[in-house]
């Protein structure tokens, strides 16, 4: 546990002084990477812990960030007040949408979570007096909380880190409470847990919730980042995206989502700029980890470190 926890400050502190030292382009993309992070840890949650395969979960994403620019341009709204309002709306449509999406199971599901995003998605393209249809939101900026300038790079880094860190402590929490077990339990053994009395509906509803509330987080650091919203946000690349940061790094772990949200972002953003094909070396790599590192990086990088090392395997 101590081991842990100084490992978990070391790390911490390493991210912290990482903008003193490379400039502002790697700078940003640090801040994407934490962006890309939250979302796919949210994710995560239905996913690794639930079992619960969703191929719309951008529209929590989109929602969040299209409903924190739509008040800020049209009412003139600070973004404490948009900020808060956002993650109330999408809090809400994601219960909505997991309740319809959990009359489902299995491959219904996955379909109802895909036609669900499709028609936010639809709502973001066609709505052009609500969305500005195909151009977007544009001319927003970013909050200053405590009088400090996230316009700058570094500052907005650090923002993000802190808001990062927040969200994997509270989903940490989370999974590991009792009722993290339940959900777990209801993943693995669905019809044992209803026969001991459990209600797997409500659990696995409860987690829809939750998931949708930190897909609406990322969504407002999004937002803030890029200040702008454009419909493909809330396409089924993006949640497709998410769903291979998930996968590719490890679902149903902690650190999982951040490797794969490295993997993603460093291939989308810094290799696109000298391999044009970078979708394809993205394919090569992840044929690469299904074979070698089926469940994923984080437990294959595990499985390793204790083949080399010594020590207990999974």
């Amino acid at each position: 546990m101590i081991k842990n926890s100084l490992l978990y400050i070391v790390l911490i502190a390493i991210l912290v002084i990482l903008p003193l030292f490379f400039g502002e382009y790697y700078v940003n993309l640090g801040s994407q990477i934490m962006v890309a992070a939250v979302f796919a840890a949210s994710l995560n949650l239905l996913v690794g812990y639930g079992g619960l395969t969703s191929l719309g979960h951008a529209t929590y994403l989109g929602v969040a960030a299209y409903t924190s620019a739509w008040l800020f341009q049209n009412y003139g709204m600070s973004h404490e007040y948009t900020a808060l309002i956002a993650l109330l709306f999408t809090t809400l449509v994601g219960a909505i949408f997991g309740w319809i999406s959990l009359r489902a199971s299995g491959l219904s599901f996955l379909m109802l979570t895909l036609a669900l995003s499709q028609i936010i998605w639809g709502i973001g393209y066609r709505w052009v007096g609500l969305t500005n249809g195909d151009n977007g939101i544009s001319g927003l900026t970013r909050p200053m909380p405590f009088g400090i300038n996230l316009e700058n790079s570094n500052n907005f880094y650090w923002f993000c880190l802190v808001i990062t860190i927040i969200c994997l402590f509270f989903i940490a929490r989370f999974v590991n409470s009792p009722f993290g077990s339940s959900l777990k339990g209801t993943r693995d053994q669905e019809k044992r847990m209803s026969a001991l009395g459990y209600n797997v509906w409500m659990i696995r509803w409860i987690t829809f919730v939750i998931a949708s509330f930190f897909g609406a987080v990322s969504g407002l650091m999004y937002i803030y980042l890029n200040k702008y919203i454009h419909p493909s946000v809330i396409s089924i690349t993006s949640s497709a995206e998410a769903l291979l940061c998930v996968i590719a790094g490890g679902a149903g772990t902690l650190a999982g989502p951040i490797l794969g949200s490295i993997l993603i972002v460093l291939l989308k953003n810094y290799v696109s700029g000298f391999v044009e094909r970078w979708n394809m070396l993205l394919g090569i790599i992840f044929v690469f980890i299904v074979i070698f590192m089926p469940a994923g990086m984080a437990p294959g990088f595990t499985q390793l470190k204790n083949r080399l090392f010594g020590g207990k395997k999974l």
